[in-house]
Parts: structure tokens; C-alpha cells; sequence
């Protein structure tokens, strides 16, 4: 008898003798408490994809785990999602829960970020604006042998019109999002790049390759220049490796955590 045809009869069998002790004890339906076969088991590996239908649609998302790197940290992100609620355990069903600073992976910062009385007033990323968030956008590669100065920005060209705009760096080149390690050498901007944007450009999205768009030397200054306005959003810690420069459909959406200056965030671009 084929294999198949010796299964069928197996569970036939089973099904005849114990499902009525099943459904008696109350067993979770979730759980498949039958003999196991791999002629009539499906394939049940999870598939994790960064490019969907057919390679039109790139996920730019950086995906969450211990070893991610953490704002000057040595150590990583570790431990964010835990299981207190198990159906190995005896629970109805597996719920987690997480810990994550709201400036962690892929993120978006909002004004209260740096300014107190921003934060105090409410402008928290539930204000944010999803039109500025949502639509057209430009990915250019940076120069890789400086931050983002004025003269970089000048040498970009980039034309008036253009709201948003995905630099990739060095930190792209150098893997710095798929390190532990905080690494303090990484590419931003400086003060001079950041002003030289919002006085000579129409950008109102900017979103680099690692945790912040101001270099580490020109921190909070750059942070200044950009978020004072209220106008541009900063979208930081993007996952650019696998993306052509050109223009894209880009879609990106933080969770609406009221009172939060930061929020991890999905983004996708649509070529």
C-alpha cells in the first residue's frame, strides 16, 4: 500500500477510536493531537521575505532582535519580548509582551523629541502627519567620505519640489545596523547639512541608514535645525542595502503612542 494511502487509514483509525475523548476533555482546539505523518503534514517553515510581489514592493523595516544595536550600547537591544502567557503552559493562548525604547530599529522621531516645550505642549508622533509620512520619495547614495555637510548637500542636487528623501551612507556600506555595538563613527548630519536643507530645499521627510540623522559630534544641534519647525519628519534607522536610488512610492506608518516623542515605525517602499 502506498504511503499516503497508510496514513489516511492511520488517522481514520485514530480519529475513530479518540476524538470523542478529545472533545470530552476539553482538549485546545489548536492543538493537532493526531499521530504525525509527513506525507499529509504541510510545509509549516515560516517564510520571512524583504521584497513581496515580485520584487515591486521592499521592505525597508529593520526586524527586532537582541543583537540589534542600542543607542551607546555595547550590549544590544536584549531581551525585549517575553512569554507570560504560554499554551505550553496551560493558557488559552500565547500572549507576549515587550519592552522597547520608542527610539529603537526603524523609527520615527517627533519635535518633543528635543524640545521641552513641544513635549509638554503634545507634539508627540500621534501629530505627525501621515501626508508627509505617505508618497513619493527619492533615495540617493551620500558621498562615503564625510557627514552630511552644506557642501554635500549642495553637490546632491537635489531639485526643489522633492519632499522626501532616503540618504544612504557609509552605514549602509558598513553593515552598522546588523552590529551590537553602538558605533559613534557613524554618518549624519552636521549642523551646516541640516540647515543648508531647510533653507534651500523642499524636503519634509528625511530618513537615513542608522539610529540618528545627526551625526554623533553635531547631535543635538542637527536635531535643532531640523525638528524647530515642526515641518519635517525624521525617519531613522532604515534598511536601504537592497534598494536602487531612484524614485519610489514610500509608506511609512509609527504607532499612534500619544505622549511619545519616538515610535518604532513599518516602512516600505513601491517601485
Amino acid at each position: 500500500m502506498a504511503r499516503p494511502q497508510i496514513c489516511l487509514v492511520l488517522f481514520s483509525l485514530y480519529s475513530l477510536f479518540h476524538l470523542p475523548s478529545l472533545t470530552a476533555s476539553g482538549a485546545h482546539p489548536a492543538y493537532a493531537d493526531q499521530p504525525s505523518c509527513s506525507a499529509v503534514s504541510s510545509d509549516s517553515t515560516p517564510l520571512r521575505r524583504e521584497e513581496f510581489d515580485g520584487g515591486r514592493i521592499i521592505d525597508i523595516t529593520h526586524f527586532y532582535r537582541p543583537d540589534m544595536p542600542a543607542w551607546e550600547s555595547t550590549e544590544g537591544v536584549g531581551q525585549f519580548l517575553w512569554l507570560p502567557k504560554s499554551m505550553t503552559n496551560g493558557s488559552l493562548a500565547n500572549n507576549s509582551e515587550m519592552k522597547l525604547g520608542a527610539h529603537t530599529g526603524t523609527h520615527v522621531d517627533a519635535p518633543g523629541h528635543v524640545f521641552q516645550h513641544y513635549f509638554e505642549a503634545g507634539f508627540d508622533v500621534d501629530t505627525l502627519d501621515l501626508a508627509v509620512l505617505n508618497g513619493p520619495a527619492l533615495l540617493v547614495d551620500v558621498p562615503r567620505d564625510s557627514n552630511i555637510t552644506a557642501k554635500v548637500m549642495k553637490a546632491l542636487n537635489i531639485p526643489r519640489g522633492v519632499r522626501r528623501v532616503l540618504f544612504r551612507t557609509l552605514n549602509t556600506d558598513k553593515q552598522l545596523m546588523w552590529k551590537k555595538e553602538f558605533d559613534t563613527s557613524y554618518v549624519g548630519f552636521m549642523r551646516d547639512g541640516a540647515q543648508w536643507l531647510v533653507d534651500n530645499t523642499d524636503i519634509k521627510l528625511v530618513g537615513i541608514d542608522y539610529l540618528s540623522v545627526a551625526a554623533f559630534d553635531d547631535l543635538i544641534p542637527s536635531h535643532l535645525v531640523f525638528l524647530e519647525s515642526r515641518e519635517i519628519i525624521l525617519v531613522e534607522g532604515l534598511k536601504l542595502e537592497s534598494v536602487k536610488p531612484g524614485i519610489y512610492s514610500l509608506h511609512c506608518l509609527p504607532l499612534r503612542l500619544r505622549g511619545a516623542e519616538g515610535s518604532p515605525i513599518r516602512c516600505i517602499v513601491i517601485d
